[in-house]
């Protein structure tokens, strides 16, 4: 168990690199992560999820009860900023319609759990952090379909019902059996917590090699385009989310904590949800793939950047 402890720290310390480093490998030598089917996404993602619900507390959402003004601002934030961002940049870009629906699906998903990490390097309110993610996360299966249907509906068919139980059966079910497994099996569960970030990371490494290593010869042509997109999104994500937690003078840890959360989304949800309901269009995942590798690495630089920020 030590060995495995020690491999979990190794990899959620140099996720960022070391995603990074299959995602390259994937693009410029597709064939030697053909292995990994598409088919495969979905589960990966519950796998993901069973974690995030295994790490999760009860406490988590009694924080909802001690300070919803400042959870229903980070979750309204959420849902209004990264869509309107998303459609705006493929609106300036004119982006094609596969790389928009993509980068709207990111805009669209809720948070994903490297925030909280983020926001635990960064010194930010971390309770905020997990509550947002939370929260945010079960208001997905709503949420989610709705705004993609409004952002692109015109312009492709959205199967908003689909896309409803999709979200329920990939997020939700996986979390609330972690959340299940977890209170009626503490000391099980206290005993792997320790090695979840290596399985999660694994699994987001091998989603992110799978839609890439697919649409590496497109990715060839247009990847410069949607790179700069992926990276406009986050950023002016974080942007915002401070600007408005500052404009509502919040205390800094709360800024960091919304800034952070308003930034990065659940990704491997927005590839899961492009793979499976816009097969058609397979680039449609690409960016959801690309988000998962630039988060990474922008909430890394950011937290190193917030850390020295004391007022």
């Amino acid at each position: 168990m030590n060995f495995l402890k020690a491999v979990s720290n190794f990899f959620s310390k140099y996720m960022a690199i070391l995603i990074l480093l299959v995602a390259a490998l994937a693009l410029f030598y597709p064939s030697s992560v053909s292995f990994i089917k598409a088919s495969y996404i979905n589960y990966l993602l519950m796998i993901v999820m069973f974690g995030m619900g295994l790490a999760m507390r009860a406490s988590d959402f009694a924080f909802v009860l001690k300070r919803p003004k400042d959870l229903s601002i980070g979750v309204i934030a959420q849902f209004t900023l990264m869509p309107l961002i998303a459609f705006v940049l493929c609106f300036l870009f004119d982006l094609p319609l596969e790389l928009a629906i993509g980068v709207i699906l990111v805009g669209t998903c809720p948070g994903g759990t490297s925030s909280n990490v983020i926001t635990y390097l960064a010194k930010g309110d971390l309770a905020l952090s997990v509550s947002i993610t939370s929260f945010s996360t079960f208001l997905a299966p709503l949420l989610t379909p709705l705004l993609t249907l409004l952002f692109v509906g015109e312009r492709v068919e959205v199967n908003v019902f689909a896309m409803f139980f999709s979200i329920v059966q990939i997020v939700i079910f996986p979390i609330l059996l972690g959340l299940l497994i977890s209170y009626f099996f503490p000391r099980f569960t206290a005993r792997i917590e320790e090695i979840l970030p290596l399985i999660s990371v694994l699994a987001i490494m091998a989603i992110v090699a799978c839609v890439v290593s697919i649409n590496s010869a497109k990715l060839m042509q247009i990847g410069l385009l949607i790179i700069i997109v992926v990276m406009l999104h986050n950023v002016l994500g974080y942007i915002l989310g401070y600007l408005l937690a500052k404009l509502l003078k919040m205390p800094l840890a709360k800024r960091k904590a919304i800034c952070i959360e308003v930034g990065m989304q659940n990704s491997a949800l927005a590839t899961s949800l492009a793979a499976t309901h816009f097969a058609s269009m397979p680039l449609a995942a690409v960016a959801g793939a690309l988000f998962s590798v630039w988060h990474n690495i922008s909430g890394a630089i950011l937290a190193n950047l917030l850390r020295l920020k004391e007022k």
